[in-house]
């Protein structure tokens, strides 16, 4: 479901075009591995990375995420040499990243009651502390992932149509800070994944 956004809502939630940019090309890129053109995603996976270099600031899990996109992407045509290099930084930018969770603003949200509105103003720490508290909980996850995998893969069809139903049924409905994160973990094509076991021959283990 496309959004549109009018350039004076972007600025009053802080937006720049390349935030909407930047969600734009990986959608699109999980929505070409869905239909299994990989050499698309692969396509708007290195534009992704480009406009997350220019645009986004170290410790922004966008620019990890965008990193493990690209070392997938580059394992899938090149092998794993110099895959191995760019999922090292992937991992490096990811554990970067709780500076930037721990900054996050959460979204203030519409509502038509009055007394939600005060109870919101008067409970916002608290609030916000909750969306850091998922924060945390998605940085986790993905580390886990990507930190103990040997290599990173291209996610199949199915996987990547999952998770762009999920970026659609999940996606904050807010320009914010969360949704960013979001973004970050959910719009990923990259999995992790071990290398195969050592065959030793039979005459070896004697």
């Amino acid at each position: 479901m496309r959004e549109e956004w009018s350039f004076s809502e972007l600025l009053a939630a802080g937006w720049s075009e390349a935030d909407l940019e930047w969600e734009r090309l990986s959608e699109e890129a999980l929505s070409r591995l869905a239909d299994g053109r990989a050499d698309e995603a692969r396509s708007n996976f290195a534009a992704a990375l480009r406009l997350a270099r220019d645009a986004f600031k170290n410790g922004d899990p966008r620019l990890a995420a965008s990193l493990s996109n690209q070392a997938a992407a580059v394992a899938s045509v090149d092998g794993h040499a110099k895959a191995a290099q760019i999922r090292a930084v992937a991992v490096q930018a990811w554990a970067g990243c709780d500076g930037w969770v721990e900054k996050m603003t959460a979204p203030r949200t519409a509502r038509s009651s009055l007394f939600h509105l005060r109870m919101e103003r008067l409970h916002r720490p608290a609030y916000e502390e909750r969306w850091r508290v998922k924060g945390r909980e998605l940085l986790a996850n993905v580390r886990a992932e990507i930190g103990s995998a040997d290599m990173l893969e291209l996610v199949g069809p199915h996987e990547a149509a999952s998770r762009l139903a999920r970026w659609h049924r999940e996606r904050p409905v807010t320009l914010s800070d969360p949704r960013k994160l979001m973004a970050a973990v959910i719009l990923m094509g990259a999995r992790g994944k071990l290398a195969e076991p050592r065959k030793y021959e039979a005459s070896a283990v004697r």
